[in-house]
């Protein structure tokens, strides 16, 4: 007979919460151990039971709340504190700020343990719902049922789901009857076909068994008005196909604001598709973003920062930091589809792109061509192998490198290129302040921290942005 674990784990009274910490949760300290508890704010006086117990530190649920903490606000999602999407919903906008401004400059200090400069005020987000411009949901077969409806012991007919996945049950999807995320336009579509597939008889998918029609499915909107809707289907019969194609002639007919209408058969086993095949129902297969006075083409492959207002003040302060006069040859690492070369490209002599991704560098060198710009070059391949001595005695010592990767961070070869590529200047923006900090250590025998300007894109998570000025000891 199994037993269960959480009677044996304690009922923790009238404790109280006391900041904010990693992954979106909130720490408490009960005698001697760190409590890490979800859909809290500091301040809240709760009774925790704990989940998991480990010798440093606990994890916790809050069961029952004493005492509101004033930092509180309300939750504007139903689905809040079951999908684990925006944890911070609970938790005053200015208050989320000052947290994010806290976490970078903790992680700066106490893992760079760098000279720092007083930092910047975090630049936070003009919309705080409704920013995203990219959204994808899953199909599933597996309805993850919440911990009111299990109690409830009902036999539910329709176990069929669009929304997202939920952290631990890799096969099961949080039904979503509403995303604060985008535009209303994202709810509209998702819930109507949701009820068109299932008054269809369309199957969704069962990702344990790797079979059903509905994958999964993306939504693109951009500023100039357009919108990118892309399905994933696993098509394996004509009357499969016939089904498909019915489906998206009412997604055509219904929702006239689709600009760019596609599909995607993708028998894989997961729903990556790069590799695959786009079909086109309805328009062309990308939209357009401004910023300033350029154009980014955008396809279904493509990355783009996904909140459009704050990827541009991003920007803006990378380009502030560059400090370019016009002369100075630049070389703009990770670059994507090659978004901030070409932002920065007309106050530069050349800039120099170079990116893992191939399709990446062709939009990229599309983006160039679209917008008139001739003094850019881009480079596919990978950033420690590409990067060498011999890139930079081919094609010069950069005065300026602007370099954006992904959450792990630079290579400790591609640190010690730029060290080798002695630039009087490295711009460094980062989605983990963590790893930043970590290659801003490795930098600065070299490089003194001059500037440092966190940027909120994405309110609600714990996620934050910082741009980081070195220059030249």
């Amino acid at each position: 007979m199994s037993r269960n674990k959480n009677k044996q784990l304690p009922l923790i009274e009238g404790v109280r919460i006391e900041a904010c910490a990693a992954e979106g949760k909130a720490l408490a300290r009960v005698d001697d151990k760190v409590v890490f508890v979800p859909f809290v704010v500091p301040g809240d006086v709760v009774d925790l039971q704990v989940k998991k117990k480990k010798s440093s530190y606990m994890e916790a649920v809050a069961v029952k709340v004493h005492e509101f903490s004033p930092l509180r606000t309300e939750p504007v999602c139903r689905h809040y504190g079951v999908c684990g999407g925006c944890k911070w919903q609970c938790l005053k906008y200015e208050e989320q700020l000052k947290a994010k401004q806290q976490q970078v400059y903790d992680n700066l200090s106490r893992i760079g343990k760098v000279e720092l400069p007083e930092f910047e005020p975090i630049l936070g987000s003009h919309n705080i719902y409704g920013y995203r411009n990219k959204l994808e949901f899953g199909f599933s077969n597996k309805r993850w049922l919440t911990e009111e409806e299990v109690k409830q012991d009902v036999k539910y007919e329709v176990m069929d789901a669009v929304g997202f996945h939920i952290s631990g049950a890799f096969d099961k999807i949080l039904d979503i009857e509403e995303c604060h995320l985008m535009d209303d336009v994202n709810n509209r579509i998702r819930n109507d076909i949701r009820r068109y597939a299932l008054e269809h008889g369309l199957e969704f998918y069962d990702l344990r068994q790797n079979r059903g029609l509905l994958r999964s499915l993306m939504i693109r909107t951009s500023n100039t008005g357009e919108l990118m809707f892309l399905v994933q289907f696993r098509i394996e019969t004509p009357e499969e196909q016939a089904q498909v194609d019915a489906l998206m002639q009412h997604l055509a007919e219904t929702f006239p604001e689709i600009t760019s209408l596609l599909y995607v058969d993708n028998h894989k086993l997961n729903d990556t598709f790069g590799d695959q095949e786009i079909h086109v129902v309805k328009g062309k297969d990308y939209i357009y973003e401004e910023m300033e006075d350029l154009r980014f083409k955008v396809g279904p492959k493509s990355f783009y920062q996904t909140n459009t207002e704050q990827a541009y003040e991003l920007y803006k302060v990378a380009r502030d930091f560059a400090g370019l006069t016009g002369g100075e040859l630049v070389y703009d690492l990770y670059t994507g589809t090659g978004t901030i070369a070409n932002f920065v490209a007309k106050h530069a002599r050349q800039v120099i792109g170079i990116e893992y991704v191939p399709e990446a560098i062709e939009d990229a060198k599309v983006n160039s061509e679209l917008n008139g710009i001739d003094n850019t070059l881009f480079y596919a391949g990978d950033m420690k192998d590409l990067l060498n001595r011999e890139f930079i005695e081919q094609h010069g010592r950069p005065d300026v490198i602007i370099t954006d990767p992904p959450r792990a961070g630079m290579h400790a070869d591609v640190i010690d290129t730029i060290l080798f590529a002695s630039p009087r200047r490295i711009v460094y923006v980062s989605c983990n302040p963590a790893t930043q900090a970590r290659d801003l250590q490795m930098l600065d025998a070299d490089y003194k921290v001059m500037k440092v300007q966190p940027v909120d894109m994405f309110p609600h998570t714990q996620h934050v942005e910082n741009v980081v000025l070195l220059e030249k000891r």
